[in-house]
C-alpha cells in the first residue's frame, strides 16, 4: 500500500466521529484520495512526507487539464487539506502542503425551480383513489412544505409530524435537528397516507420499517425510490418539465422569498449554517422585481388606467 493511504481508515473512522459526515461525502472523499494517490505514484513520488506545494500546483494544472468543474476542484481540495491536516496533527508528517491551496471560485449558477402554476398542475395529477398516488402526493406536499433535503425526508419517523402544533422534526445534516412548520394541505395529505395507506404498506413486511414513507414492500422508501416518484409525476403532467427532488426545496425558498418572507427565517427553515448559502435565492421573477418597484417607489411611473 502506498504511505499516503496507510492511514486512510484513521481517518475516517476520526471524520465519522468527530465531524459527522455522511456517507456520500465519505464516498467522495475516498474517491479523491485515491485519484491523488494514483497522481503521485505516476509522478514517481513514493514518500507521502515528501509532498510539496510544487506538486500540488502540478495537481492543480492536471486537474485543470482534464476540465473539471470549480466545484470539483474545490473539493478535491478540502478532502486533501483536511487529510493533510489529520496526518500533521497525528505527528505522521510535519508540513500540510495543502495548507496554502487556495479553493478556485465556485460557480453560483440560479437553482431551478417550478412556478406557483406548474406546482398545482403538480398536485392536480394525483388519483386518489390510488394507495401510492395518496403516498406520492403526501411526499411532495411535504417536500414542498418545508424544504427540507430527500435525505431529510427519508428518515422522518411516523411521529415525527405534531399534529396539534403544524410541525415536523427534521434531522439535518451534521446531526442537527431543527423543527419545520408544516401547512395544511401537507399536514392533511400526510394525515390521509398515514391512517389509510401507511399500515396497508407496513402489513407487507416481516419486519415493519419506522420510517414514515415505505415503500409497495412495506420497506424504507430509499433516495433512488423518492426520485422515482418525483420523476413518473412530473411525465405525468408535462413532457418537457424537468425538475430534480432538490428543485422541490428551490421551489420552497424561492416561493417564500417572492411573498414576503424575511432571508433570516429561510435559513432557518432550510436549515443553512451561513445566510451566503441562502442569498442565493434571492432572485425573483422579473414581475415580481417590476411590481414591487412600481409600488414602492415614490416617483415610479404609474400605469395609466
Amino acid at each position: 500500500m502506498n504511505p499516503l493511504l496507510a492511514w486512510r481508515e484513521e481517518f475516517f473512522r476520526y471524520l465519522e466521529l468527530e465531524k459527522n459526515i455522511s456517507s456520500y461525502t465519505k464516498t467522495a472523499y475516498e474517491q479523491d484520495l485515491m485519484e491523488f494517490d494514483t497522481f503521485m505514484q505516476q509522478e514517481g513520488w513514493k514518500h507521502v512526507e515528501d509532498v510539496d506545494p510544487a506538486l500540488v500546483r502540478l495537481y492543480y494544472s492536471k486537474m485543470y487539464d482534464h476540465s473539471y468543474a470549480r466545484a470539483t476542484v474545490a473539493r478535491k481540495i478540502s478532502a486533501l487539506r483536511a487529510y493533510f491536516r489529520y496526518l500533521q496533527r497525528e505527528d505522521y508528517i510535519e508540513q500540510n502542503p495543502f495548507i496554502g491551496a487556495s479553493h478556485p471560485k465556485k460557480e453560483r449558477p440560479l437553482p431551478h425551480f417550478l412556478y406557483e402554476e406548474e406546482i398545482e398542475s403538480l398536485f392536480a395529477s394525483f388519483d386518489m383513489s390510488k394507495p401510492l398516488d395518496i403516498r406520492d402526493k403526501a411526499i411532495m406536499e411535504l417536500l414542498y412544505a418545508t424544504g427540507m433535503r430527500i435525505s431529510e425526508c427519508q428518515q422522518l419517523q411516523a411521529d415525527d409530524l405534531d399534529d396539534y402544533l403544524g410541525t415536523i422534526l427534521v434531522k439535518g445534516k451534521g446531526r442537527k435537528e431543527r423543527y419545520v412548520p408544516v401547512g395544511s394541505f401537507a399536514q392533511e395529505a400526510v394525515e390521509l397516507y398515514k391512517t389509510n395507506v401507511r399500515p396497508e404498506l407496513a402489513a407487507k413486511s416481516k419486519a415493519p420499517a419506522g420510517q414514515l414513507f415505505l415503500n409497495a414492500r412495506g420497506g424504507p422508501l430509499t433516495d433512488r425510490g423518492f426520485r422515482h416518484v418525483i420523476n413518473e409525476r412530473v411525465k405525468k403532467v408535462s413532457s418537457t418539465l424537468r425538475i430534480s427532488p432538490h428543485d422541490l426545496r428551490h421551489t420552497f425558498a424561492t416561493h417564500l422569498l417572492n411573498h414576503g418572507a424575511d432571508l433570516r427565517v429561510v435559513q432557518d427553515l432550510l436549515g443553512h449554517a451561513n445566510l451566503s448559502t441562502t442569498q442565493i435565492y434571492t432572485h425573483v421573477t422579473k414581475e415580481r422585481l417590476q411590481d414591487v418597484y412600481q409600488h414602492a417607489h415614490p416617483r415610479a411611473e404609474r400605469k395609466r388606467e
